[in-house]
């Protein structure tokens, strides 16, 4: 890639504020003219030379952007983050972040960052510059073909809970350790399992293998996990198994739930000695896999009802992530209607601009009960039908029309406006864990007491909720 043309053309764009580090993260190249992100009537001379960590009071390495492409070499686009500058400055915004290669070595990075309230300008323009230079954003996952083709740039959102998955990913990407994602059907479970494997520097020219523990009757799926030996069965052959094929990356064990508690529990050994034994044989194999399960029901009550081993469960959970429902981050609803409007502009030849307010009104009021994926195939049915360049209400999915439309603005909200009961109930439950550990000083198990529940209910729900608080595990 030519970067010096790539740098020309980023630098036509006067409005956005530009930083340029060398290879140890220290700043040669700064330009600000109207976000003042770093303070009102900054000297060029109180940033340049200094290191980017020293700008970014609450940052580490491991968090910063800069530091992340000087490591991996791969960008970062559209990456949501708060941060707070050396004069005390407080600021969100949404970066991409691009690395710098001279004869095949990094030389540095550069970052545009855009004030998060025009992300969509931002966007388009980002947009503009891959075309023009042909830089394909998942080059380094789909020429590899490890089985994993989305990265962490394919999560599409700029809420809190969409910017706190994405930190969270990359703080897990190299850890061995088990992983359970709860999320309801069509939240994208499968796309952040793979975006962890892709994040994961260790595993990620490793093998990602998926495996939906619902899709094979029970009786296969453990010769299908753990691999055959020959004479075990009749017509049974050598045959290793999706651990074996798996090895040194990582295996989805996806709806765990479906799994059948006997190999549930023939897992869990799996996951404690790190060792498998093919069905009908007699020799263990040492295994480097990192395990990640996902559940379509909240994994506690699986627990509850039976349908997941309590022991299991724990050895699991040892990461927890919950991928919230579209309709609470319905900020995001607009930045993925583009998006997919975008994608099917390409795939169906359509040259639509936009969405109307009144089509735009019922889409970010629905509830999305089947979450992202049913957004996604709601856009591609309109666009399939519409011969203009705009969306509108007629365009509308029949269930989607019928929908009573309630305004989502809080500030607009009175009293007599009626609430999802699903949403209500967690709203209360968040509420109350909040004021439950407030009056114990942050003591869990003195706050589940107060709550009359057990503490791993508890802890779980914290997680679940990704509730921030001053907590001590008492």
């Amino acid at each position: 890639m030519n970067y010096k043309l790539w740098l020309d053309t980023i630098i036509k764009y006067k409005n956005e504020c530009i930083v340029i580090v060398d290879k140890n993260a220290n700043v040669i190249y700064y330009n600000e003219p109207i976000s003042n992100f770093f303070a009102q009537d900054t000297d060029q001379s109180e940033i340049l030379g200094k290191n980017i960590l020293d700008l970014l009071e609450n940052f580490t390495e491991e968090e910063s952007t800069f530091y992340r492409v000087l490591k991996t070499g791969e960008p970062i686009f559209d990456y949501m983050q708060t941060f707070i500058t050396y004069a005390k400055k407080r600021v969100t915004a949404i970066s991409t972040t691009m690395p710098l290669i001279e004869n095949n070595k990094i030389i540095g990075a550069v970052e545009i960052l855009e004030d998060i309230n025009n992300f969509k300008k931002l966007h388009k323009k980002v947009t503009e510059l891959q075309r023009e230079d042909h830089y394909r954003l998942n080059l380094s996952s789909n020429e590899k073909n490890n089985g994993a083709v989305y990265t962490i740039n394919d999560i599409i959102g700029v809420s809190e809970e969409i910017n706190s998955l994405k930190n969270k990913i990359l703080k897990i990407a190299d850890s061995s350790s088990s992983v359970l994602i709860y999320g309801e059907t069509g939240t994208g479970k499968e796309l952040v399992v793979q975006a962890i494997h892709n994040s994961s520097f260790r595993r990620k020219d490793k093998p990602f293998i998926a495996q939906n523990c619902a899709a094979i009757p029970k009786n296969l799926l453990e010769s299908i996990l753990f691999g055959t030996t020959s004479g075990s069965f009749t017509g049974s052959k050598e045959k290793p198994g999706l651990f074996e094929l798996a090895d040194g990356g990582t295996l989805l064990l996806d709806e765990i739930n479906s799994m059948d508690l006997e190999l549930q529990a023939k897992l869990l050994r799996v996951l404690q000695t790190g060792e498998i034994m093919r069905v009908g044989g007699g020799k263990t194999i040492k295994l480097d896999v990192r395990v990640v399960a996902t559940s379509n029901i909240d994994p506690l009550d699986a627990v509850n009802k039976g349908l997941i081993r309590q022991d299991l469960y724990y050895r699991l959970n040892v990461i927890s992530l919950c991928i919230p429902p579209l309709r609470d981050r319905r900020e995001d609803i607009e930045v993925l209607l583009d998006y997919y409007i975008e994608m099917y502009n390409r795939v169906l030849s359509k040259n639509v601009c936009g969405i109307s307010d009144s089509c735009k009104k019922y889409l970010v009021s629905y509830n999305w009960p089947g979450n992202i994926r049913e957004l996604r195939y709601t856009v591609e049915h309109m666009m399939n039908f519409i011969d203009r360049n705009i969306i509108d209400s007629d365009d509308l999915p029949n269930n989607i029309k019928s929908f009573d439309i309630v305004d989502i603005d809080k500030s607009e909200k009175d009293d007599l406006v009626i609430y999802p009961l699903k949403d209500t109930i967690k709203q209360v439950e968040i509420n109350m864990i909040k004021k439950a550990l407030t009056a114990t000083n942050g003591n869990q198990a003195k706050a589940a007491k107060l709550l009359e529940i057990p503490r791993q209910t508890l802890f779980n729900k914290i997680l679940k909720y990704d509730i921030k608080s001053n907590i001590r595990f008492e």
